[in-house]
């Protein structure tokens, strides 16, 4: 595996010397920002990218480059998706069932982030709705399309370390509602689920991974006012080492490529249910702050495990 990348290449940059064609790729949120240039960065290189998205028609206008900069047999199919719809999600999967077309990678990238209460249609708060629950269940119902060798990689986020996930009150129901404890908890709960499902799946090959694709000027931020991105930088650059460079955006190419290096260069085994950014496994860290490494409650397997049969009894749903 190579260690020559690092928080500013590109998603270009990582996959240069990689040719995807006949590889099939799975990735949502295709409508904007990471799951655009992820697709496209797939779709360049060779691979058949599925892309899903809640709206169809944003999703046709966003990912026009992507046919124009397809090669080597790469293409773009489009499906309709809403994570925050649990029939959504499933006619999604059985539609995906029914072709029968296996996959390499699943990318799960499509969120939302600290936006104010609400709930899905299903009645789970919604970002843990959105951001787990929804992939959670799509993820498993297509697992069998998984070929031996393939790999999940979750999006996660550095917000983990706002907060461990909350099996007693997942819907905030006793908790007051804070915007980035929600987020926090739903992007714990991403990386726990590659934890347990890299757990039950790699004796069959298939592994698992979460990824942090560092700040990112994207729609995800839309709900942020001017003010709590101002506060929210620099509660980040209060918490860096003594004599670390600012904050910094990273551009959206450089912000995909970790999910592309986890998905198609970096070793299995070395990621296989384990926490990324900026293309390198994370260090699991227990320094307050923002900047840098995983929490250990986000790869604990027994929390891993029963956040699987906590979500499993929340969507009435048991996957095997």
């Amino acid at each position: 595996m190579s260690n020559s990348f690092g928080a500013t290449s590109t998603t270009d940059e990582v996959l240069r010397s990689i040719n995807l064609s006949g590889k099939r790729v799975f990735v949502t949120g295709v409508s904007a920002g990471l799951g655009v240039e992820t697709a496209r960065a797939l779709a360049a290189h060779g691979a058949q990218v599925v892309g899903a998205a809640r709206d169809l028609s944003k999703a046709q206008s966003a990912t026009a480059q992507i046919r124009a900069q397809a090669t080597s047999g790469g293409s773009l199919e489009l499906v309709q998706l809403d994570l925050a719809s649990l029939d959504s999600v499933r006619r999604c999967a059985d539609a995906l069932l029914a072709g029968g077309k296996p996959f390499d990678v699943i990318i799960a990238n499509a969120g939302v982030m600290a936006i104010p209460k609400g709930t899905t249609v299903d009645g789970f708060e919604i970002q843990f709705g959105t951001n787990h629950l929804g992939h959670f269940v799509l993820v498993n119902r297509i697992a069998s399309l998984l070929r031996a060798g393939s790999r999940l990689v979750n999006l996660s986020s550095a917000g983990h370390r706002y907060a461990d996930v909350d099996l007693e009150d997942p819907n905030f129901e006793h908790t007051p509602y804070e915007e980035f404890v929600a987020y926090g908890r739903s992007k714990t709960a991403n990386v726990l689920f590659a934890v347990e499902f890299d757990r039950r799946h790699r004796a069959r090959g298939v592994r698992a991974t979460a990824v942090h694709p560092g700040g990112i000027k994207t729609e995800l931020s839309r709900h942020l006012t001017p003010d709590v991105l101002q506060k929210l930088i620099a509660e980040i650059n209060a918490s860096q080492p003594k004599g670390a460079a600012p904050f910094s955006y990273k551009s959206i190419p450089q912000g995909a490529a970790t999910t592309v290096w986890a998905a198609c260069v970096a070793d299995a085994d070395t990621i296989g249910g384990r926490y990324c950014e900026d293309c390198h496994v994370a260090e699991v860290v227990t320094t307050p702050g923002l900047r840098g490494g995983v929490r250990p409650y986000a790869l604990d397997p027994q929390r891993a495990q029963a956040l699987w049969q906590k979500s499993e009894e929340m969507v009435g749903e048991r996957f095997n």
